[in-house]
């Protein structure tokens, strides 16, 4: 029982730190593609967009090849400060931030489109500067939408397997996170401990839906 809620606090350790890197770079990204108009502009949406898709055991074997003692970041933070993320929690972040972008990207670049860019405009005939337009204009404006994405990126976080099972192993206690404990359990034969880790990972994930959809913009009704 007590590695049932150890696994517990290691994914909401691992998702809430996961949903901040998609937070800042879906935002960045949302925004960019919302505003800016460049060439290869949706080729970018796409390949960002992958991980939705893609499967999760592909994005592992990705994340490996880039992350690994071979790889050239892993290579380069092993040479250059010592650090070893694969088998870490550390690589479970990665990977569960790489599932969940799409969904934080997705929701901001909707949420920033649904934002009249004349009220940017006259924030910046007062003399505003751009940063302090999106900080009080913009994001205010959008904050639901970003939100909503946020917690969708957060109940995807807790229930990641593939690609953290591929960069983080199953190593209880430290990178065995709910998915891969009721796996555990479950090739073990412990019914009651799977259960338990299904019946807390469901109630999470169903709470996470419904805030989502309570914060998600409201749909236009066409005449």
């Amino acid at each position: 029982m007590q590695e049932a809620w150890t696994a517990l606090g290691l994914s909401l350790k691992v998702a809430l730190w996961a949903t901040a890197i998609d937070i800042v770079l879906g935002v960045a990204l949302g925004w960019l593609l919302a505003r800016v108009r460049f060439p290869g502009r949706e080729l970018l949406d796409a390949l960002l967009t992958l991980p939705m898709v893609m499967p999760p055991t592909v994005l592992g074997y990705y994340l490996l090849v880039v992350i690994g003692r071979n790889g050239p970041l892993g290579r380069w933070l092993h040479d250059a400060f010592g650090i070893n993320l694969i088998f870490t929690w550390e690589a479970a972040v990665l990977a569960a931030a790489v599932v969940a972008l799409p969904l934080v990207l997705k929701a901001a670049r909707s949420a920033f489109e649904t934002v009249d860019p004349q009220l940017e405009q006259a924030a910046r005939v007062l003399g505003i500067s751009s940063f302090a337009v999106f900080l009080r204009v913009t994001l205010p404006l959008a904050w639901r939408g970003v939100l909503a994405g946020a917690l969708l990126a957060f109940a995807r976080s807790m229930g990641e397997f593939g690609a953290t099972l591929m960069v983080a192993g199953s190593i209880p206690g430290k990178t065995q996170t709910l998915s891969i404990a009721v796996y555990e359990a479950v090739q073990a034969g412990q019914d009651d401990t799977a259960n338990l880790l299904v019946l807390v990972t469901s109630v999470t994930c169903v709470v996470v839906l419904l805030l989502a959809g309570r914060l998600a913009p409201p749909r236009k009704v066409l005449p």
